[in-house]
Formats: C-alpha cells, structure tokens, sequence
C-alpha cells in the first residue's frame, strides 16, 4: 500500500552488495591521513539529495559538555533547509537536565567562496587564515551562542580525500560518505541561557560531515568517539552500511597533541567493539553498556609502531534521541512500518582512561551509538 511511499522518501533499495561500496581505508594503505587544508572546509552545498553537517563538541573546564551544530539538507533537489541545534549536558553533581535547542534557519546563504554560513540570526564563520571558527546565534533565548574554535593541531581526513563512496561503477559513484576532523581545538566563549551564562572555555573537537546521498542508505549503525584529555584528544567514527552494500563497516580515526597527530587511520587499524550489551528494554536495539575503541598502526614522522586503547563501562546514559523526530508525521510512519522500529542516538559521557603506548592518562569521553535500520 505504501510501496509508492516508500519510494518517493526513498526508504527501500536493492541490495548491490559489499562491492558497490569503496571504502576510505583502501586509501590508507598508501595514504594513511591527510591534513585538512582550507579549502577542503567548503561547504559543498550539493544540489542532489544530501545531508551536510558542521558539528563542534564542547568539553568544558567547568565540567560542562556541549555541541553546537548546523545542518544543511536538500531533499531530492527540490527543497533545502538549515537547522541549529544547542545541547548542554550540565555536570552530574548538579543535577541538572540537559538543556536541548533545535531551531529552524530562516533566509540563510553562503559566502561566495563557500567558507562561511550566514542568517540575521545565526553565523557560522572562518577566519582568514583558516584556523578560527566564530559560531554566533541568537535563534533562541534559551540558548544565545557566542563561541570560537581555534585548530591547535592539524586537521585529520583519512587516506587522501576522507571521502568513502558508493556505486556499482567506482568511477561514476552515486553516493559518498566524507568526514574532515579538527581532533583539538581550544574553546572560547559562553552560551547564554535562561538561567545564565555557561562559560565553555576549555578544548573541543570540530567534525565536517557530507553524507552525498539518503543518510539512511549510508549507514545502518553508527558509533562516535570524541576523548579529551589534558595531554591527548582521540577521535574515532564508524559507520556500518545497510544489507544494501552487504553491511560494510568503515571506521576512521585520530589521536592529536598540541601541534600534531600522534596517528591517524581507518579500518582495520582503528576499531570500535561494545563489549557488553545492555539492551534498551523500550524497544530491540542493542545499547551498549561498555565499549573499547583502538588506534592502532604505524604513527609519527617516523612511522613507528603506535597503539591506543580506551575501554571501560558507559554508566547511565545521558540521553536518548528519537532520530525522526523532526520528521513530518507520515513519513516517520512509514520509515517506521519498513524498519519496524524507531531509530535512536544513545549518548554517553564517563570518565574514562586512555592508554597510548603504555602510559595512560584520563579524561572525558562524548560517545554516541546510533542504531538506525
């Protein structure tokens, strides 16, 4: 009854298996990370169907953590929109609930050379020599943002182009999946909220997103790692695709000082695994209640051996996100009816330690574990 439905969202496709598929980690066996310059910071602003993301993940010295977050999506080439989205999740010792903004991006535009994103309300711009983000918003008075984000080390992309893509003919891809990293940056600034202003002065983690074609065809799961800590910051991303392209799953990531990156790479040298499952009694997936992400290669200018773990319990979630949330009603049901369930972000911040060629060292973990299809 809905197979016409089903369609126009695009909520089915063939299944072409794990050789439609060409994942980034080919490229890192020649190239395992390249720096990312300026220019590859663009927005791409594709006129197909596609989703663009620039997220900053805010750890705090105050104890607080945050994302800020705009979200460009085009929807068959027919309709583009913008999103901001504001989270605080205050300190346990607090007590306090995690304070949530997501607002609609009116009469927004790009710089002409792609750079910046600009609204009356809401700015998202870089510096001129490429190492300062200005993120300003007063969208909502719940949550009025004035934050910069300044590299303090390289940018990480995987293999030569950070990008993995999808299509029977590798020449002529159909889709294609790209993330670009700042792994640290140092964090200025507040967000004024309704209660007052929250300072986040302390270190943070920039990602670029491009999922160049329907997200839910990309990635069927997904896991995201962002640690800081005084001395290291470690980033990992793992996407695993539907049965359309035979469950393939691509995982890149990072670990940055001040100044350098220690290693970057993608699958098999970085990895993620839950090693042990909790379950959301809500509904069937399988939230994890442990997990323990490896770097693990050859690093360093002189290429040699490099290994880094961070394992240990995830606690109580810190929240639960309902991914079709902001879908209209129909379609929600109708992605639902065909997966039988709903999607979920799970997301997680403990303290955790990382241990990088036999030292350790502590700091904060923001997970997140997306189930999707």
């Amino acid at each position: 009854m809905f197979n016409w439905a089903k369609n126009a969202v695009g909520i089915t496709e063939p299944v072409y298996g794990p050789s439609a598929i060409q994942s980034v980690a080919e490229q890192t066996k020649e190239t395992p990370y390249s720096e990312v310059a300026k220019d590859d910071l663009a927005w791409e602003v594709m006129d197909t169907t596609n989703v663009e993301t620039k997220v900053f993940y805010m750890t705090s010295e105050s104890g607080h953590i945050g994302l800020l977050q705009i979200i460009y999506s085009n929807v068959l080439g027919v309709r583009t929109t913008a999103q901001f989205n504001t989270k605080i999740l205050y300190p346990p010792e607090q007590g306090k609930p995690h304070l949530w903004c997501s607002d609609n991006i009116s009469n927004f535009d790009f710089s002409p050379d792609k750079q910046d994103f600009t609204s009356a309300a809401c700015t998202m711009t870089l510096s001129p020599d490429g190492q300062t983000y200005h993120i300003k918003s007063t969208l909502n008075p719940h949550s009025a943002v004035d934050i910069t984000f300044t590299r303090s080390s390289p940018g990480f992309k995987a293999g030569r182009t950070g990008t993995t893509t999808f299509g029977t003919s590798p020449a002529k891809p159909w889709g294609r999946m790209r993330h670009l990293t700042w792994p640290r940056c140092r964090v200025k600034g507040s967000i004024m909220t309704q209660a007052g202003p929250v300072d986040f002065a302390g270190r943070g983690l920039f990602n670029h997103a491009l999922q160049g074609m329907k997200p839910h065809f990309a990635a069927a799961k997904w896991n995201f790692c962002n640690f800081q800590s005084e001395t290291y910051s470690a980033f990992l991303m793992e996407f695993t695709t539907p049965e359309s392209y035979g469950k393939t799953s691509v995982c890149v990531g990072c670990v940055a000082v001040e100044g350098r990156i220690l290693f970057g790479g993608a699958t098999p040298g970085t990895s993620v695994r839950h090693t042990e499952v909790r379950g959301d009694p809500e509904n069937e997936w399988p939230e994890p209640g442990a997990v323990e992400f490896r770097w693990e290669g050859k690093g360093g200018e002189g290429g040699e051996g490099f290994e880094a773990r961070l394992k240990g319990g995830l606690g109580t979630r810190v929240d639960r996100i309902d991914v079709m949330g902001e879908l209209p009603k129909f379609v929600k049901q109708i992605v639902v009816g065909a997966s039988g369930t709903k999607p979920y972000i799970y997301q997680y911040t403990p303290k955790m330690t990382l241990e990088i060629n036999g030292e350790k060292e502590e700091g904060q973990l923001f997970m997140e574990s997306t189930f999707i299809s």
